[in-house]
């Protein structure tokens, strides 16, 4: 098992969607924090189990759930993995890819 770490700006995104959610509904931003935890402890288990994006291989995707338009990017490291974002999959696509650097 791999750990997980948060680049600062996909960690926003995380503490901003989960905001949004609890104040639509009282405790569907807690709801959704957990679903991407879910989510992140399948990553650190096993990440090569996700497909890799297809606009840069070395980037793996996992979708959360089945309630959150949410995708998490995410690249394996030799001694940890690394969330570059958690993206709505109806905005903005491929916003976040400058985080990456490189060409």
């Amino acid at each position: 098992m791999k750990p997980v770490w948060w680049l600062p700006d996909a960690r926003a995104e995380l503490t901003a969607a989960s905001d949004w959610y609890e104040s639509q509904q009282a405790g569907l931003g807690v709801e959704f924090v957990e679903e991407v935890a879910a989510v992140v402890r399948a990553i650190a288990e096993a990440p090569t189990a996700f497909p890799r994006w297809a606009r840069r291989r070395e980037v793996r995707k996992a979708v959360v759930g089945s309630r959150f338009p949410y995708v998490l990017f995410f690249a394996e490291e030799s001694d940890e993995v690394s969330v570059y974002a958690l993206a709505h999959t109806r905005r903005k696509p491929g916003y976040w890819v400058e985080r990456l650097g490189g060409p």
